[in-house]
């Protein structure tokens, strides 16, 4: 399972990269959406994947003695879906007004209309 996951990671950090060397404004932005998602599931990978309890030391223990679900990438995970959001909502904002002005999502045509500005 986890040897499919990585696979998985490999070819969404590889569309994202393919996305993002694009001329278009907006195939840069959904490179950007896959890439994160990459992240995410890299992230979760490294945390290993374990059926296990939650890390809950009973009243008489000292020590976590059964195998245990790690939360620590859980919470960075949802960490990233926060701040990726913002980031993903504040990019569109961006094309959209870029769009507006320029009149087109070419990258290489933004640049042109730089200098006759």
């Amino acid at each position: 399972m986890e040897f499919l996951l990585a696979i998985i990671t490999g070819l969404l950090y590889a569309a994202g990269l393919y996305m993002m060397m694009r001329r278009s404004i907006v195939k840069l932005i959904l490179g950007l959406i896959i890439i994160g998602n990459g992240a995410n599931l890299l992230i979760f990978l490294l945390g290993r994947i374990t059926k296990g309890s939650p890390p809950i030391i009973g009243e008489h223990e000292k020590l976590l003695s059964d195998i245990y679900a790690d939360p620590v990438p859980q919470a960075l995970i949802l960490t990233a879906i926060v701040i990726s959001f913002g980031l993903q909502s504040f990019a569109i904002i961006l094309v959209k007004r870029a769009y507006k002005v320029v009149k087109t999502d070419d990258l290489d045509k933004m640049n042109a209309t730089d200098e006759e500005v």
